[in-house]
């Protein structure tokens, strides 16, 4: 084994100890980015071992590290205890979107993990008419699309008594390690570094189980085939809305020549919207209530309307009026989408896929972490690892918090940016010329 192999080794090793602290400890900004900085340096220093070597340590040392997120309870969500509490709605026979946590008729479906009845601790919730709840915003109804509450209705199905957090999480480890396997396969281990090794897997898509993990692993899987792409996509959508913005990449080039490719685009949009329109209509017929739930309160929440009261928009807003970030944004990725279906390449979807959404997080720069698996994933697919910035900047903007002052999300959002940038230009630069530019610059 050479030296660069066991020194790479040293470097993983010392990766998966600051993971442990991470996910074993409340939320530190020092050992977030520690976490970055190894993991870039073993990136960088991947370069120097050989395939079959590197191999070894993308597989195995992928399969370790997203295991050490299993090392503890959730550390810095509370997300998958609403997971575990709209299985055991829906097991009940009753609507997710029906009646929120707090609704007295609820009541005997409620236990001592979800509602302690010592309401000391933090990270609980109060309750209107006393006691409290682990389950985040319990007075409002869920927010999660009708794929992923199957997904928390499957979970609950296979839980043991007692299990509370650990089969959501295993679920978040399985389905890391598939994506895993499915982008070794489908780019290379070189590249499926950036998914085996990053901090955000274990943290996000395994510690805090959230089901971010299962539409990102539906999209990877849309990428590898063509037949199912279509109606993976769709699933993907209603499993976490966020995956819509890799439809623009499956349809890359559908626009070039002025024309459209009527029959790609059919072949996509159909089994897309089939497959979403299915997964709601169940839901649809038995819910009493909206099946949108919270997710219009939850945008409000977020202040994507008043970009001047949060951390939104927060790269726009250092170079327009507050007020004109939002019509900004929104126009900036129409502008995006547009260049991706009239000049994305259709043999590389995962590209424009890539550009769109993690475009769209730098656009509009939410405050949570686990978005960018979804750009993790992508940019472990297409070897862009500039965009891996896009993920390093929402963990920076999450563990600060929104109330820091002055906040570390707009220079950190700035740098992702920046760094996107500079790998477009230098990309561009290295492209070779076609042959009529060719000639016009030797006759200049």
């Amino acid at each position: 084994m050479s030296r660069q192999t066991l020194f790479l080794g040293g470097v993983l090793l010392a990766l998966a100890a600051v993971l442990i602290e991470i996910v074993t400890g409340p939320p530190a900004l020092g050992w977030y980015l520690l976490a970055w900085a190894l993991f870039a340096t073993a990136l960088w220093w991947a370069r120097r071992v050989p395939d079959r070597q590197l191999t070894a340590l993308v597989v195995a040392g992928g399969v370790a590290l997203t295991a050490i997120g299993l090392a503890a309870p959730p550390s810095s969500s509370t997300d998958s205890f609403r997971y575990a509490w709209d299985g055991r709605v829906q097991a009940a026979g009753i609507s997710p979107y029906d009646h929120p946590p707090a609704d007295p008729a609820l009541a005997p479906l409620r236990d001592d993990w979800l509602f302690p009845s010592e309401c000391g601790a933090p990270q609980l919730w109060p309750l209107p008419g006393g006691g409290c709840t682990r389950i985040n915003r319990p007075t409002v109804p869920t927010i999660y699309p009708p794929v992923a509450q199957g997904y928390f209705l499957l979970v609950d199905w296979l839980s043991p008594g007692g299990a509370r957090h650990k089969v959501l999480q295993l679920g978040g480890w399985v389905m890391a390690v598939l994506a895993l396997l499915a982008l070794c396969r489908q780019a290379g281990v070189r590249t499926a570094a950036y998914w085996a090794w990053c901090p955000a897997v274990p943290v996000e898509a395994v510690n805090n189980a959230h089901v971010d993990m299962l539409g990102v692993l539906l999209v990877v899987l849309a990428f590898c085939t063509v037949r199912a792409r279509g109606a993976l996509l769709g699933a993907a959508v209603a499993a976490k809305l966020l995956p819509a913005a890799a439809l623009p990449g499956a349809l890359s080039g559908a626009l070039a020549g002025g024309g459209m490719a009527w029959r790609r685009v059919l072949g996509v949009a159909v089994p897309s919207a089939l497959v979403a329109g299915l997964a709601y209509l169940p839901y649809a017929l038995a819910s009493d209530a909206s099946v949108t739930g919270y997710l219009l309160g939850y945008l409000r929440e977020e202040q994507y309307e008043a970009p001047a009261a949060g951390n939104r928009y927060v790269v726009l807003r250092l170079l327009l009026p507050d007020s004109w970030a939002p019509y900004a944004a929104f126009l900036l990725l129409a502008l995006l989408v547009l260049h991706v279906l009239r000049h994305g390449d259709p043999e590389r979807p995962w590209r424009g896929a890539l550009v769109v959404s993690g475009s769209l997080l730098l656009l509009f720069t939410p405050g949570y972490s686990w978005y960018a698996l979804l750009v993790v994933a992508l940019a472990a697919m297409d070897g862009r690892w500039e965009w891996l910035g896009v993920a390093l900047a929402g963990a920076v903007a999450y563990v600060a918090g929104p109330t820091a002052h002055p906040s570390p999300a707009p220079a950190c959002y700035a740098a992702a940016a920046l760094a996107v940038l500079i790998g477009w230009a230098v990309r561009r630069s290295r492209a070779p010329r076609r042959p009529g530019q060719a000639a016009a610059v030797s006759n200049s």
